[in-house]
């Protein structure tokens, strides 16, 4: 199957690009059903989602939230990585945008079955385990069930029955709940391995991939851009500093499912390499722009370990492969989770503007509620984070209703640097306490210099009323959230004194071992 359409006209009120062969508009292409699919007259803003219902008729893939909660959306796209393999990552259609699949792969419910209608394994395994009832949900999780039997190597060692929950915390179940859909993940990995035949998929990408990058101009609609180096990103932004840069579009897409936005000219950020790469140096981790939140809390919490909490309760396994850590920094809402761990960490934001660079303690970045300091045509480059020193603890809280993919009311994180039992530095940041990130000075000033006591986490505790006055909104009340930071502040003492901290199995459901 393949879907041509015509080359599109030109945008009335935007200036096309200059004519050389770096900014020649083309249609986009990617690799659905076997074939290669070019779209040339889709608003760039339209979902995956959108296109593939609509427009390829394939309408196993559900719509539910329209807000990458619910994971009924759950496709896989399947990408080259550095050395020529073939990656596959499950997202959601909902807030995709249609040219984010250019040089990729995209694979639906309706590609799994053989061509003579015998079920994939993960697919008859949710019929043997009865893990479908009304059915709406069910190729969601067909579709995250067969991302992890993919990548799964042959051979591996079983799945804990809480890996494959973590696996699946992006997928809503209303009907059966999940015992039913957990058995039936368990036997799928256990079931005769029927593999997806890469060899033609790589064959397909590596011939999208000698294309030039995408600059795609549907009739009607601002352009679309898809720089592929760090040098010709920089160089588009200055020359478009009223356009908007889009990463993951885990935020974005919602600005347009959600709030109607029209959103202008883009510039996506997922093909330039360079803002991937995840560098350790003696004194820091740099962190690109670029880098997926799950190669960046991995990256982190292999520095920390105490911070796996909040990784694997970060949104879920496909926000945390599409969203960047750098996307989450720069929209700067106050209930992200990276901004307070990075910030207590003594992170630094690197910026970039043409070729010059500066540096800002991240921090300092935010001026107010969605504000920060990016001057017209820079971008963030790269978040560079201090390395782990001796004596030093880490910890890091997330409050929600969910305790799986959803929004904190209250994110607590806490690094403290102890000489003996005195607390010789410390630096502590809390999410939605505020209309930004923010540490809590008089806190931090209450404990600095002090025995790791119960005295001093008192009078600390009360600071806390001084540094933040929250709101009371839809996720908690003023109270609620100022009760809920002097308690992680007591609890993160209870962890880290000399005199019998909690153990191990105390701090979290995954050291426990739990099984779901």
């Amino acid at each position: 199957m393949v879907i041509a359409c015509a080359r599109a006209l030109a945008y009335p009120s935007v200036p096309m690009p200059p004519a050389d062969e770096t900014m020649n508009t083309r249609p986009l292409r990617f690799l659905h059903r076997g074939a290669v699919v070019e779209v040339a007259d889709a608003a760039p803003t339209r979902t995956v989602l959108e296109w593939l219902r609509e427009d390829a008729r394939c309408s196993g893939t559900k719509e539910g939230c329209a807000e990458g909660d619910c994971g009924a959306c759950m496709v896989v796209l399947g990408e080259l990585d550095d050395a020529g393999g073939l990656q596959l990552r499950p997202v959601n259609a909902c807030i995709q945008f249609l040219p984010t699949l250019d040089g990729k792969a995209l694979f639906t419910v309706e590609d799994l079955a053989a061509a003579d209608g015998r079920l994939h394994p993960v697919q008859q395994a949710m019929v043997d385990c009865h893990g479908s009832q009304c059915g709406f949900c069910t190729p969601g999780f067909v579709m995250s069930m067969w991302a992890g039997y993919e990548g799964r190597a042959p051979g591996a060692s079983p799945r804990s029955r809480q890996q494959l929950a973590d696996e699946l915390s992006g997928n809503l179940c209303r009907c059966t709940g999940y015992r039913p859909i957990l058995d039936a993940s368990q036997r799928a990995c256990a079931a005769p391995p029927v593999r997806l035949d890469r060899a033609p998929v790589r064959a397909a990408l590596q011939a999208l991939r000698a294309t030039p990058p995408l600059h795609y101009l549907a009739a009607g609609h601002a352009p679309f851009h898809a720089p592929r180096t760090l040098d010709a990103l920089a160089t588009l932004r200055v020359q478009r500093p009223a356009a908007k840069l889009l990463a993951g579009s885990t935020d974005m897409g919602l600005w347009v499912t959600k709030q109607f936005r029209d959103l202008g000219e883009l510039i996506s950020l997922g093909g330039v390499a360079e803002l991937r790469r995840i560098e350790h140096s003696p004194a820091h981790i740099s962190i690109g722009a670029g880098a997926s939140l799950e190669a960046a809390w991995a990256a982190l919490a292999a520095e920390w370990p105490s911070l796996r909490d909040v990784w694997l309760r970060f949104a879920a396994p496909p926000l945390r492969r599409a969203g960047t850590m750098g996307g989450n920094v720069a929209n700067g809402s106050p209930i992200g989770d990276s901004a307070p761990v990075l910030i207590a960490l003594g992170a630094v934001i690197v910026l970039q503007r043409g070729a010059a660079l500066r540096r800002m303690a991240l921090e300092d970045f935010y001026v107010g509620y969605l504000q920060n300091r990016l001057a017209p045509g820079e971008f963030v480059r790269a978040l560079e984070v201090p390395r782990a020193r001796p004596g030093q603890a880490v910890r890091a809280y997330k409050i929600s209703k969910r305790f799986d993919c959803d929004i904190s009311a209250v994110c607590a994180a806490i690094a403290l640097q102890l000489k003996g039992d005195v607390v010789e530095d410390l630096r502590i940041a809390y999410g939605g306490m505020a209309a930004t990130v923010k540490r809590a000075p008089l806190a931090e000033a209450a404990l600095r210099g002090q025995p790791w006591a119960e005295a001093a986490l008192q009078a600390a505790m009360a600071a806390l009323a001084q540094d933040f006055t929250p709101l009371t909104d839809m996720r908690a009340s003023a109270g609620y959230r100022l009760q809920v930071a002097q308690n992680l502040l007591r609890r993160c003492w209870l962890e880290t004194r000399a005199d019998a901290p909690l153990p191990e199995s105390a701090l979290s459901v995954w050291a426990r071992g739990v099984d779901a």
